[in-house]
């Protein structure tokens, strides 16, 4: 089945996921959760309704009653299922992916995330070779607001930031149902209504090109801040007052200047993270643990760890407070409080990033390959025995003193995804063309 992957189950709605899966997992979801509740929400996709539809005939029919919460971010839902206190949940989202795409998002008490290799591998094999036999009782359906205990829960981290002016593009997505209640109705907002065919741009602000309305509303309207989100609002990207996109890890290290000394001197990033993000946050005096991509490495990381809150290039921040788990709200209001304090001391968004920024980036540059294990050895061999470090646990990350970089397989995707760091751009247009050099024999 395609539509399992490593950290969730998506795919092309009426192709690789359908309503006859959708039941399936519905239907043998409580048995590997071993409950008797699950809470499901979902967001505003076309195909949402009748992936609920089917997914909740499916729980009720193995007898399991199902706790509804309607439309939903994905954090809600996270929130919800440790504030109601069921024995899993389900979120019907494909995240940032284009409008004909769905999928879903599942996790297990207090929102502890069901990957890969933590469920969905048996849950595919139960889809797959067990019958279904309906139960002699169905369960039954109730509904709850989570919304206004999530809005509660978050006010109470909300700082001041009334000296900051803020353009807020909510991309359509369930951003929409509580950015207003939550940051104030007075900042410029952005395709703030709910529409599963997005209208305006995809709902990914992992790509530069979705941030063009967002970056010219700063630019005309002399805003301290951009925020977008993406579809489930697990992800948040931001643009500083000169419109320029800022990449999720400096993002992080900004954010990091709010969580330092909250019980606690770790975080967990990802493999790809930025030498400068990693250096600014130890001069901050964390502990910087690099980790394996994906939420449910990360999360798994921080409660493993103790960690105070973690980030990934992917634009996920998870926070210790926020159940080890990520919100894009969340992260919104930590940034805020980092950069009202900085405007109020005479500084702004762009100089604090200009701070911390000491390396060129590749960016996330794909190749996509035929032999992708042949072509990941040949770097290792080429460069791992001169390395000052090699991470081995996600790809590598092979380290020199004054380059990195870090080759791995998409655990989602057909290609090998290479980030790469250099102090000089000539040496970045020099290593990047070295790499390719080796790699493209692979393809």
């Amino acid at each position: 089945m395609g539509a399992f992957h490593a950290y969730d189950i998506r795919g092309v709605w009426g192709e690789d996921i359908t309503a006859d899966l959708a039941y399936k997992v519905g239907f043998f979801l409580p048995e590997l959760l071993g409950c008797d509740r699950i809470l499901v929400g979902r967001d505003m996709r076309l195909s949402s309704d009748a992936m609920y539809e089917a997914l909740v005939r499916g729980i009720t029919d193995s007898g399991t009653d199902v706790l509804d919460i309607g439309h939903a971010s994905t954090p809600m839902v996270y929130f919800a299922t440790v504030h109601f206190k069921v024995g899993g949940s389900v979120q019907i989202t494909a995240s940032h992916n284009p409008a004909r795409y769905n999928g879903l998002k599942i996790s297990r008490a207090n929102a502890i995330p069901v990957g890969g290799d933590t469920g969905l591998g048996e849950l595919e094999q139960m889809c797959l070779t067990r019958q279904i036999v309906p139960a002699p009782k169905k369960g039954t359906v109730s509904t709850a607001d989570a919304l206004t205990p999530y809005l509660e829960f978050l006010k109470g981290f909300r700082p001041d930031f009334s000296n900051l002016k803020l353009a807020i593009d909510c991309s359509n997505g369930m951003s929409s149902i509580w950015t207003k209640q939550l940051l104030g109705p007075q900042h410029i907002y952005l395709n703030d209504w709910l529409d599963g065919s997005f209208p305006a741009h995809e709902p990914n602000p992992l790509d530069p090109k979705t941030c063009a309305q967002l970056q010219k509303a700063v630019l005309e309207n002399g805003c301290d801040l951009g925020i977008i989100y993406d579809g489930d609002a697990d992800r948040v990207m931001f643009v500083d007052e000169k419109g320029r996109y800022i990449q999720a890890d400096f993002a992080m290290a900004v954010i990091g200047k709010k969580m330092i000394g909250k019980k606690g001197d770790r975080c967990v990033a990802d493999i790809r993270t930025s030498r400068s993000t990693a250096e600014y946050l130890t001069s901050l005096g964390f502990e910087v643990l690099m980790w394996k991509v994906g939420h449910v490495h990360a999360k798994a990381k921080i409660r493993e760890t103790g960690a105070v809150f973690g980030g990934e290039l992917a634009g996920h921040y998870y926070f210790r407070d926020f159940f080890c788990c990520d919100s894009a709200a969340f992260a919104t209001l930590m940034m805020l409080d980092v950069l009202s304090k900085e405007k109020a001391a005479g500084g702004s968004f762009s100089a604090l990033i200009d701070s911390i920024v000491k390396y060129h980036s590749s960016g996330e540059i794909n190749f996509r390959l035929e032999q992708k294990d042949q072509a990941m050895q040949a770097l290792y061999d080429k460069y791992a025995p001169g390395a000052d470090s090699v991470l081995d646990f996600d790809g590598y990350r092979i380290e020199f003193p004054t380059w990195w970089f870090n080759v791995r397989k998409s655990n989602t995707e057909p290609f090998m995804r290479l980030v790469l760091e250099t102090r000089s751009e000539e040496d970045l247009r020099q290593k990047v063309a070295e790499i390719r050099s080796v790699v493209e024999r692979f393809s």
